[in-house]
């Protein structure tokens, strides 16, 4: 007969528990993943070095843009030395040792040039036309790429941006050119004026008039190509915010005042920015080809005043002067908007 087995107590099993795993038993890898091992610095950063080795090709692509930039906007800042100089080009066919060679004057040539009613009329000249690209210009771009976004056939709206960004590349001899053809005394209106019974006019010669005609120029020349910037920003807008907003009643002006201009606000703001550091450099080329058609008094800007006195009346040190203010007021300007940029919650060129 069986006899029945009572059921003893189970056997221990052999298997290890699973326990606290320490970082010593960890494998190599695992720790490396998990950010304790020494491919990160002591701050959770990646070391110079692996980052240098990391992006060696995009360094080196950067390279000629980087050489270029030295070599051109670097290095002729040490020619600015000759603005506490009475700079002589003569004293030696080296213009090292010409520098070197000519006396040193101080601060001279800035009391020359804060003394010089001409300089102070090209910077009115300059402030006025700045405010008005400022206020005519500026916002050109903007609605352009709000008008353009809103065309729903891309085939359309790649014909438009062609159209609208063409003029970007004309020189501005042609610029100066078409326009005249257009407003100049001999130009089509004039013309038409004339055969109908109506006295003609000449825009490109008023003084009065020559502000908005550059300013109109300018809109013409480069509101296309500004309008890329814009459109860029747009492109990254989230369409299922424009559809969750028509859903809840909100019509065309709502979606653009709650969602396009929001979008496009730090874009705003850094171009803002950057236009304000630029405020003093308004057209060089633009200006001296009109020149002599509207007279110094109308035209003359900071461009064209050391231009003038430095190449052509051969002054270097008293238009190294100019333009080394020049310089200091635009990098105030920027750090004044960027400042203001960030006061607005912006980021502005760089962060707080």
């Amino acid at each position: 007969m069986a006899h029945d087995i009572a059921p003893g107590p189970a056997p221990a099993d052999s298997t290890p528990q699973p326990g606290p795993v320490t970082d010593r038993a960890r494998p190599a890898r695992l720790r490396k993943r998990a950010g304790g091992g020494p491919a990160r610095g002591t701050a959770g950063k990646i070391p110079l070095g692996r980052r240098l080795r990391r992006d060696r090709t995009l360094l080196l692509m950067t390279l000629p843009a980087v050489a270029l930039l030295v070599v051109f906007n670097y290095v002729p800042i040490l020619g600015n030395v000759i603005a506490f100089q009475e700079y002589d080009p003569y004293v030696s066919t080296n213009g090292i040792t010409a520098m070197a060679n000519s006396p040193w004057v101080g601060f001279d040539q800035f009391q020359r040039v804060f003394g010089d009613p001409d300089f102070w009329h090209a910077v009115e000249n300059t402030f006025v036309l700045f405010f008005l690209q400022l206020v005519l210009f500026f916002p050109i771009p903007i609605a352009l790429a709000l008008l353009v976004n809103s065309v729903l056939r891309p085939g359309v709206r790649a014909v438009v941006q062609a159209v609208l960004y063409l003029p970007h590349f004309f020189s501005w001899v042609l610029v100066v050119t078409v326009f005249q053809q257009i407003l100049g005394g001999a130009g089509i209106i004039a013309q038409e004026l004339r055969q109908r019974g109506h006295e003609g006019f000449d825009l490109m010669t008023d003084p009065e008039a020559f502000k908005f005609l550059v300013t109109f120029e300018g809109i013409w020349k480069d509101a296309g190509w500004g309008l890329i910037v814009f459109l860029a920003a747009l492109a990254a807008v989230n369409h299922d915010l424009y559809e969750a907003a028509a859903m809840d009643g909100a019509g065309r002006w709502r979606r653009m005042w709650h969602i396009t201009l929001p979008a496009l606000r730090p874009v705003i703001a850094l171009l803002l920015v950057l236009r304000v550091g630029d405020a003093l450099t308004v057209g060089f080329e633009q200006l001296l080809l009109q020149r002599d058609a509207v007279g110094p008094g109308a035209s003359e800007v900071l461009d064209t005043f050391v231009w003038w006195t430095g190449i052509r009346n051969q002054d270097f040190s008293y238009a190294a002067a100019a333009g080394l203010v020049k310089g200091v007021v635009g990098l105030v300007l920027v750090l004044a908007a960027n400042k203001t940029a960030h006061l607005m919650g912006e980021q502005g060129v760089y962060r707080k």
